[in-house]
C-alpha cells in the first residue's frame, strides 16, 4: 500500500481486558501486531488481578513494543477494564479483542472498511472457536453448531447483514463516547446490552461472516458450565432491563431443563411415559452429536453430548435462576453517561 493511501487510513486502537490469560495473551498480541494494516495501530491492555504470569507476559510486551501499553483494572471485570481501555486509548476506531481471542490476517483492515462503507456503529463476524485438547475440539464443535447454539450468526455464520449482535466489535469511537461505554454493572452479556443501546438510537450493527475471531473454549466441564450458567444468568437481566429484547432462542434452554426435569419427576411419580421428554432430549443430543461430530477424533466424539448438554442445561439453569436483585442493580445504574471525546487523528 502506497504512503498517501496510508495516511488517509484511521488510525486504529485495539483494547484487550485480560485476567489470568498467561496461557494466550502473548499469541492474541503478536496476532494483532502481525495485521496487514498501514494505519497507525496501538494496544491497550487492561490488566485484571491475575493470579499467573498475565501481568509480567504483558510487562514484556510493552518493553518489546512501543505500540502496545497497559492500563489498570483492580475490579477484575470485564466491562470495567473495557471502560478503562477505551478511555487509555486515543484512536477513532476502537477494536475489541479478548486475552483469548486470535484476530484472522485481515480483520482489521476488512472492519475498518466495511465501516466506512456501511456507515455502520459496529462491524463484527464470527466467533470461530478451535480447541487444542480433545475436550475444546468437542466444545469448539458445540459452539458453532445450531443444536449448540442456535441461529445466532456470529456462532455459526450466514449472510452479511444488519444484526443484533456480533462477536467483539469494531467500533467507531465517537459512538462508544455517546453511549458512554459498557455498561459496567453488565458482568456478562455487556456486548449484547451495549448493541442494543447503540440499535435503540438508531446505529447499525453489521454482520459479515469475512470477520473471524479464533476462540480458545473453557478447558473443563467445570468451566464449561461457569461460563454458560453465567450467560444464561445475565441474559435474563438484560431481557428484565430492556423490556421486549428476549428471543425464542433465549427461552429454549431453560424450556428444555424444565421440560426434562418434569419428566424425570413425573416419570418416577406418576407413570414411566413422562420419562419420553428427558428420553426424547438426550437421543436428539446423540443424534446432533453424530452429525456435528464428523472430522472429531473418538475420544471428542465422546465428549461432544456432554459438551452440548453442559451448555444447555447451565444455560438454562443461570436463566431460571438469576436472581431479581441484579437487575435492580443494573437499574439503578441507569444508562452510562457519555465518556469525555478523546480522538487523536492519524
Amino acid at each position: 500500500m502506497n504512503t498517501k493511501a496510508a495516511e488517509e487510513l484511521p488510525a486504529v486502537s485495539v483494547i484487550m481486558p485480560v485476567l489470568n490469560e498467561e496461557r494466550h495473551l502473548r499469541t492474541a498480541v503478536r496476532h494483532i501486531l502481525e495485521q496487514e494494516y498501514a494505519g497507525d495501530l496501538e494496544v491497550v491492555i487492561a490488566l485484571g488481578p491475575s493470579t499467573d504470569r498475565t501481568d509480567e507476559i504483558a510487562a514484556e510486551l510493552v518493553a518489546e513494543d512501543p505500540r502496545v501499553k497497559t492500563v489498570p483494572n483492580p475490579t477484575g471485570r470485564t466491562p470495567a477494564a473495557l471502560n478503562a481501555a477505551i478511555r487509555g486509548s486515543r484512536h477513532p476506531i476502537v477494536v475489541r479483542v479478548d486475552g483469548h481471542g486470535l484476530l484472522t490476517p485481515g480483520y482489521i483492515a476488512t472492519a475498518v472498511r466495511l465501516l466506512g462503507e456501511m456507515d455502520a456503529a459496529n462491524v463484527g463476524g464470527i466467533m470461530h472457536a478451535e480447541g487444542e485438547t480433545e475436550w475444546e475440539k468437542a466444545v469448539a464443535a458445540a459452539m458453532t453448531s445450531k443444536i449448540g447454539v442456535g441461529n445466532a450468526a456470529f456462532h455459526t455464520g450466514g449472510l452479511a447483514g444488519p444484526a443484533e449482535t456480533v462477536y467483539l466489535g469494531v467500533f467507531r469511537r465517537e459512538v462508544l463516547e455517546q453511549q458512554g461505554g459498557y455498561n459496567e454493572e453488565f458482568i456478562r452479556a455487556q456486548d449484547w446490552e451495549l448493541n442494543y443501546r447503540i440499535r435503540q438510537d438508531g446505529g447499525l450493527i453489521w454482520f459479515t461472516p469475512q470477520l473471524k475471531v479464533t476462540y480458545r473454549p473453557r478447558p473443563s466441564v467445570r468451566a464449561l458450565a461457569k461460563q454458560y450458567k453465567d450467560y444464561g444468568r445475565w441474559r435474563r437481566v438484560v431481557t428484565r432491563y430492556h423490556r421486549g429484547s428476549v428471543n425464542l432462542r433465549y427461552l429454549a434452554p431453560p424450556a428444555a431443563l424444565l421440560a426434562c426435569l418434569a419428566g424425570l419427576v413425573l416419570g418416577a411419580a406418576v407413570h414411566p411415559v413422562f420419562l419420553v421428554v428427558p428420553g426424547g432430549y438426550v437421543l436428539g443430543i446423540l443424534a446432533g452429536s453424530v452429525r456435528e461430530g464428523r472430522g472429531l477424533s473418538a475420544k471428542a466424539r465422546v465428549q461432544l453430548p456432554v459438551a452440548l448438554a453442559t451448555m444447555h442445561m447451565s444455560w438454562g439453569f443461570g436463566f431460571l435462576t438469576s436472581p431479581r436483585s441484579l437487575a435492580r442493580r443494573v437499574i439503578a445504574s441507569k444508562r452510562p453517561e457519555p465518556m469525555a471525546p478523546r480522538t487523536e487523528k492519524a
